[in-house]
């Protein structure tokens, strides 16, 4: 096997299947449902912050980023639920829910969690500037100081509009799966095990590489869903956001295998250990 920067042997990626996806799913709801206070206050949080940020940028004549900015959640929803994973977690080994202090300790003394969310913080920013210069180069500085209907209309009904719209979602779409493949199973990692964050980046591609029809359709479940809740004024993210932050821990268990010294300590214990075999979740 492989070994990571660190000297360390790099985590194993197991294959899955769409039946893994929907079981996490269905888990990360089970999940929700046995600690909702923490998923519907990260939820309405989140919900809060995309109604002040829709109601600024209509105060600042600044509403064609509103689209961008709700698809936005997209990418930077991994570092929003990491608390979630720490729930799921501690949910997954019988222990009860964990305290908001024990969620705050848990993630922040993790330096590579904190670089992982400087990361997706990055990417977001250049999402962001690539918004604004496909706007500058298709549609000059018109579609600026325009209200809602009247950038709607220039969008949709002429041909610079519709290209700018198209090749848009393209380069959107491409920055999104990038982030997707380098971040998937990466915050959970670095947030269970002591690995670096290179080392989790590759393993998140390679969980990608290893699956990627499974993979490529769970991004299109996040990004629909997340993008469907954002509509009624991102209400329907204080229920979607967390499901999905639960689902992605469980998801994460059936990607990469017990670390070794988990099979090392369970033969000490005289129990059957079958190599490559995920953990429960």
């Amino acid at each position: 096997m492989a070994s990571s920067i660190s000297g360390k042997r790099d985590p194993v990626v197991l294959p899955i299947t769409h039946t893994d996806i929907v079981e996490s799913l269905a888990k990360g709801l089970r999940d929700f449902q046995a600690a909702p206070r923490y998923g519907l206050m990260l939820g309405v949080l989140v919900a809060a912050g995309g109604v002040l940020i829709v109601m600024s940028l209509t105060a600042l004549k600044m509403i064609y980023l509103a689209y961008p900015l709700a698809a936005g959640f997209a990418i930077i929803a991994p570092h929003l639920a990491t608390g979630l994973y720490v729930v799921s977690r501690e949910l997954e080994q019988g222990r009860p829910a964990p305290s908001l202090g024990f969620i705050w300790n848990a993630v922040m003394n993790r330096s590579e969690v904190r670089w992982m969310g400087f990361v997706t913080l990055f990417v977001f920013i250049m999402w962001m500037y690539q918004v604004r210069f496909l706007m500058a180069l298709f549609l000059g500085m018109s579609g600026t100081d325009a209200s809602l209907r009247e950038f709607l209309t220039m969008i949709l009904t002429s041909n610079e509009g519709l290209l700018f719209l198209g090749i848009g979602n393209i380069v959107g779409a491409a920055i999104s799966l990038f982030l997707f493949s380098i971040t998937v199973v990466s915050f959970p990692l670095v947030l269970e095990r002591d690995v670096d964050l290179v080392t989790a980046m590759i393993t998140s591609v390679r969980a990608v590489a290893a699956s990627p029809v499974p993979m490529i359709g769970w991004a299109a479940v996040i990004v629909m869903t997340l993008l469907v809740s954002a509509l009624p004024m991102f209400v329907g993210l204080i229920v979607t956001l967390p499901v999905l932050g639960h689902a992605t821990w469980h998801l994460y268990r059936r990607v990469v295998a017990p670390e070794p010294a988990d099979a090392t300590s369970a033969a000490a214990s005289g129990a059957e250990v079958h190599p490559g075999t995920p953990a429960s979740a």
